[in-house]
Order: C-alpha cells, then sequence, then structure tokens
C-alpha cells in the first residue's frame, strides 16, 4: 500500500505541519486520533477505510482539505492513543509513519457513511491492545494545528527542532522527485536557486541550501532540516495570509476546489457557470465552470469566454485540443480562465483579481488549479435564475461593449471599409460586425477614416459610386445600424436629396431630407440606381435648431478622394437604370457593415 503522507512531504499540495508540541503542554484527556493514512480521493479514501476496518478497531475516515481524505483510529485519550500507535506499530498493521491529530486537523467524516463522531468523546483502548513492558517509550508525537497554508491542512509529523544533519539527510530521503523539485522551487523564489527543477540534490541545490541557511543565520550544512523547509514552505505561503484560502466542494458543479473564502462567495448558479461574488475589499470573483459537452462545446466555450467583459481584451490566451488558458489584462483588473475536456465533462474555473497584485494573483491561480478535484457530476444545463435576463448578458454575465459603433461601407472585395473619423478615434481595436478586426489605413480632414481588415474578407456586396448627376428633391436611401448593433442587420431609412451643398455653401457636402440616428453615420447613402452618392455623416456638434430631419452627407467626389489618397480605389456604376426599392435594399444591406471601437 502507498502511504500517501510520507511520499508527499513538503509538497506544494500537501502541507507540512507548522509546530510541535510536547506531551506536558497537553491536558492528558485531550481528544486525540492516530492517522494512518491519506489518500487523494474520497473513492480511495473510502476504499481504504474498508479494507482498514476489516482489521483494526474504531476506524474513521475524515476530509482533510485540499482534496485529500485521511484515515484514522479513535479517539482516544493521549496516553491511550499513545499506547495503540506503539502497539499498532510493533504488530505493523499500521504504517511505521503513522502520527497523532488533534480533532481541529479533521474536517468532514466520511467513514463509516453518515456516522459524525467528532464530538462525542473518547474510546477505550481496543481489548487487542496490549502493551509490552520492554517497549521503549518513543518521542512525543506531533501534535497537529490546523494552520491556513496554500494547499489548506494536511496533517504531517513534525521532527523537534535539533534535528542532526544525519536526522536532517534521513527525512530528505523520504521525499519523492516531485517533493524535492517543490522543494527547489521554493528555494528559487527565495532567491537562493538558479539552475534546473529537476528534482536532484546536486551541488547547486546544496549551494543554495547552505545559502539560505547562512542568511537565516542557520547552521551552514547544506542539508534543509525538516523544521527549516517548513519554514521556507511557511514564508512562501505568507503571501495568501488572509485570504481564507480553503477548500469549497460545489457538488451541483461537481468542483472540489480551494477558494480564498474572504474575498468570494457563493452567489448563484447560471449555467454553465457556479458564480462567487466579491465580498472583500479586493474585488475578486471566481466562476466554476461545469457543463456536460465535446470539443465542439469546449471551443464554444473559448469563443464566449472572450466576449464577457470579466475577460478584457488584452493578454495571451491558448487553445489545445482538450483545454485552453484565457488571460485578460486592463489596467484595473486581471481575470484568468483554465477549462479542460475529459470524460464528456467540460470543467474549469475563473479567476478575476485586482491589478497590481500580480505574484498573489499567481500564486493562487496555481494553488486553486493544483487543488481542484473533478467529481462525478456537472452543472445541470437547465439551472438559470428568473433575474437579471437581458440581451447583453450570457448566463448573467455582461457581454463586453464596444466603446462606440457606427456604420461603414466595403468599397473592394478586400474588405476596404470607409466610415466616419469619429468612430476610429482613440481606439485600442477596431472590428468590423464585432467579429473581424481591422486596422486604421488613413483618415481626412472631411471625417473619413479608411480602414483594412486584418485578414481578406468577401463582401457580400461592394460600392459602386453612382455614375449620373444627382437631382434635386431626387430619392435617396441610408443603410446602417441606427441602433449601433442592437439589431442583426443594417436599417434603411428613405429621405430627398435637398442641396448639392451644405447650409454654408460647402461644396463637399449633399444636405439631406433625412431624420437619422447616432449609429447611420459613416453609412452609404445611395440614389434611385443604387449607385453609391456618398456617406452620411454624424451629426454637428452645432446643429442645435436645426430640424430634426436635417441630415448630411460627403459627396462621392469627396469620398473617391480619400480612397485615391489611401491609394484605393473606388467602383463606378455602369447604371442609369432605376432599381427596385426591394433591390436597392438588399445591395445597400450587403455593402454596410458595423464598425466598432473597443477602448
Amino acid at each position: 500500500m502507498i502511504h500517501k503522507i510520507l511520499q508527499a512531504v513538503f509538497t506544494l499540495t500537501v502541507v507540512t505541519l507548522a509546530w510541535t508540541l510536547p506531551v506536558s503542554a497537553q491536558s492528558q484527556d485531550d481528544v486525540v486520533w492516530i492517522q494512518i493514512e491519506a489518500q487523494s480521493s474520497l473513492r480511495a479514501g473510502t476504499e481504504s477505510a474498508r479494507l482498514y476496518a476489516d482489521s483494526l478497531e474504531d476506524v474513521n475516515g475524515f476530509a482533510l482539505g485540499s482534496g485529500w481524505y485521511g484515515i484514522t483510529v479513535g479517539p482516544y485519550t493521549r496516553n491511550d492513543a499513545e499506547a495503540v500507535l506503539r502497539a499498532y506499530r510493533r504488530d505493523r498493521v499500521i504504517p511505521s509513519d503513522s502520527f497523532i491529530v488533534i480533532s481541529s486537523a479533521l474536517r468532514q467524516q466520511f467513514w463509516p457513511i453518515g456516522a459524525n463522531i467528532l464530538d462525542r468523546g473518547v474510546l477505550a483502548v481496543p481489548e487487542t491492545v496490549v502493551e509490552s513492558a520492554t517497549d521503549v517509550v518513543q518521542a512525543p508525537e506531533a501534535v497537529i494545528e490546523e494552520t491556513p497554508t496554500v494547499s489548506g491542512v494536511i496533517a504531517k509529523p513534525v521532527v523537534p527542532a535539533g534535528e542532526t544533519p544525519t536526522e536532517a539527510k534521513r527525512s530528505e530521503r523520504a521525499l519523492n522527485r516531485e517533493a524535492k523539485k517543490d522543494l527547489q522551487r521554493l528555494l528559487q523564489w527565495a532567491g537562493f536557486y538558479n539552475a534546473a527543477i529537476d528534482g536532484y540534490f546536486g551541488r547547486g541545490t546544496r549551494n543554495s541550501m547552505a545559502a539560505w541557511q547562512e542568511a537565516n543565520d542557520r547552521a551552514v550544512t547544506g542539508i534543509l532540516t525538516t523544521s527549516q523547509r517548513a519554514e521556507l514552505l511557511k514564508k512562501y505561503n505568507s503571501i495568501l495570509d488572509g485570504l481564507g484560502f480553503e477548500v469549497v466542494r460545489d457538488d451541483a458543479a461537481g468542483i472540489e476546489i480551494m477558494l480564498p473564502t474572504i474575498e468570494v462567495a457563493f452567489e448563484k448558479y447560471e449555467s454553465p457557470f457556479a458564480q462567487y461574488k466579491s465580498v472583500g475589499d479586493i474585488g475578486a470573483r471566481v466562476l466554476l465552470i461545469s457543463q456536460p459537452g465535446d470539443q465542439n462545446t469546449l471551443y464554444g466555450l473559448y469563443d464566449i469566454m472572450q466576449t464577457l467583459e470579466i475577460v478584457p481584451i488584452d493578454g495571451p490566451r491558448e487553445r489545445k485540443k482538450n483545454s485552453f488558458v484565457l488571460i485578460g489584462e486592463s489596467a484595473t483588473m486581471v481575470s484568468e480562465t483554465r477549462v479542460s475536456l475529459a470524460d464528456g465533462k467540460v470543467k474549469g474555473f475563473t479567476l478575476l483579481w485586482r491589478a497590481g497584485d500580480e505574484e498573489r494573483r499567481r500564486r493562487l491561480v496555481g494553488e486553486m488549479d493544483k487543488s481542484l478535484v473533478l467529481l462525478d457530476n456537472v452543472l445541470d444545463p437547465a439551472v438559470r435564475s428568473n433575474d437579471d435576463q437581458a440581451i447583453d448578458l450570457v448566463s448573467a454575465l455582461k457581454i463586453r461593449q464596444p466603446a462606440i459603433s457606427r456604420s461603414g461601407f466595403y468599397v473592394d472585395d478586400l474588405g476596404t471599409v470607409v466610415t466616419t473619423s469619429d468612430v476610429v478615434d482613440s481606439c485600442t481595436r477596431i472590428t468590423l460586425d464585432e467579429v473581424y478586426e481591422a486596422d486604421l489605413v488613413s483618415t481626412t480632414a472631411d471625417g473619413i477614416a479608411i480602414l483594412e481588415p486584418k485578414s481578406a474578407l468577401a463582401p457580400l456586396d461592394v460600392a459602386a459610386f453612382s455614375a449620373q448627376t444627382p437631382r434635386l428633391n431626387s430619392e435617396i436611401a441610408v443603410a446602417g445600424y441606427s441602433y449601433e448593433g442592437v439589431l442583426n442587420s443594417p436599417s434603411m431609412t428613405y429621405g430627398t436629396l435637398s442641396d448639392l451643398r451644405g447650409l454654408r455653401g460647402e461644396e463637399q457636402l449633399n444636405r439631406l431630407a433625412l431624420s437619422a440616428l447616432p449609429g447611420d453615420a459613416g453609412g452609404p447613402v445611395l440614389d434611385s440606381t443604387g449607385g453609391v452618392l456618398g456617406m452620411l455623416l454624424p451629426t454637428a456638434k452645432d446643429s442645435a435648431g436645426l430640424p430634426s430631419d436635417v441630415s448630411f452627407s460627403l459627396n462621392r467626389d469627396t469620398v473617391q478622394a480619400a480612397l485615391n489618397g489611401a491609394g484605393k480605389t473606388g467602383r463606378t456604376s455602369g447604371s442609369n437604370a432605376p432599381m427596385a426599392a426591394q433591390d436597392i435594399s438588399e445591395t445597400a444591406r450587403g455593402m454596410t457593415v458595423l464598425v466598432s471601437c473597443w477602448k
């Protein structure tokens, strides 16, 4: 049988004791237990408890935190526990590294099923325990105190202070390779080790241990004692002090994970999320992600997460075959999402944390990831709350919205777009139809912006500038996203051409009798042949007092000149024949695109 405790000393997921108490510091009637084994899953813990119960009395199983489950016998008084421990060790019915723990080190009981004996007092020593008069009195067993650490509380014995180099070397040999790697990482974090993390204690590791001992006023041996390793780990963990980092088991989501319970608390379920709201000063939030699905589900979630406000646009992201990581970074917040697909279940978490607290955030995410235990069930896809239902929400989480959206239109088959320059002012990112990213090619003093998609597009239709002379009072139409993208397609607005100049005689302007909305700005103005007469301008700041049906557009010559200046060429319509209104509408909608500015 593999005894998890001995193998996991000082790893970052199974945490060592902080201190040891001699027997004289404890009342003889203290309620204590003998911990004989720890398993890393509930199923393994239950099976182990069942096997021990076949041959031992008073066997119990308790959760220890961080996804570990301990097997104990007891409870006894301290004197009785020491007698039982010596007898069971002598008879080799329990592992030699079994040790005594107090009740505060134990959490929810899982064995025997339905039992709860933490507060029921001590039991008598089993009749089968007969101590030999020649038994050697052993050193006092370590007493376990529940001490918050990075990965919870796992009971482990601590060698008393004064451990000799030989004893330290012996305890060091008990570390498996992963535990040795973790010790190298601790030394690296402390600034004493800069070589490979390989789990082999060569000259470089020994020198770093010696340097740490010298810097901390310890005898320089190059071999860290058990208590020194515990001290190093405690310093490493101190960055997370005060966060209430504890195991949270969410049975509905089928997830067990360490969470900073001082900062977050459960709020509600909105499939596929179990949402934990901020209750502290940092403004942290956590999402536990749980849903049935396959690779398509995983990839769809990857895309959806990037539309949410809690995942800022900037930051690294990586999608693999069965997992993804999303990190979003802004001036005020950082969010990290880690999700994986296994056995038809998509599960993971998102941590939202305050920007500028990066070391603590990284540590927190890493320990959350290591503590993550995926249980059998998943969150019911039908689980929804009745509040916060809106078109701009996904599972009650707000979708990221652009700072401003206006209209534009395609002028060539590669997806070059003409739009109004006010929509691209001070943008960190420009998108077409909120999907395709675009670069700003140029702007003009008249208010025209030329955009190029980062990847070539294939527009449904492309603007063709009208070849006929505009006629006053003729019917015109404007295509645009009047409501800035709330509707999925552009709207048509109809009016007449009132003048070929502006109110002050500006020759580059056309005055229109047309009631336009802000989102229509940048859209194409079409005549009765379907040809483009120009680009609709936004309402001028000095337009107060003008009738609501007065609008202005830049004429086709001005737009074509802007294209030529950017090295682009617009098409010219070859038809002077009127088109049916339905055909004009279809042509206009095919060329019109939503332009959005993100900040």
